[in-house]
């Protein structure tokens, strides 16, 4: 299954969200500095869904706030 994020870096707290487009729109405390905001949104995109975090990647938009993530069974 693959989902598109908007990503909200420096945020005052976590938060997931669909949107009625179908778009996901995640807040991540972490700045957008060496990947840590990255990490952090195959945290809570694991953590939504219910699974592991080695089954959740990035496909494209690893330097921009819009991503497409690939979730694995």
């Amino acid at each position: 299954m693959r989902i598109i994020v908007r990503v909200i870096p420096r945020a005052r707290k976590r938060e997931i969200k669909k949107q009625s487009d179908g778009i996901y729109k995640i807040k991540v405390v972490s700045p957008p500095v060496d990947g840590k905001a990255n990490k952090e949104v195959i945290d809570i995109v694991a953590k939504e869904f219910g699974i592991k975090t080695s089954k959740v990647r990035i496909l494209r938009g690893e330097k921009t706030r819009e991503k497409l993530i690939e979730i694995g069974i």
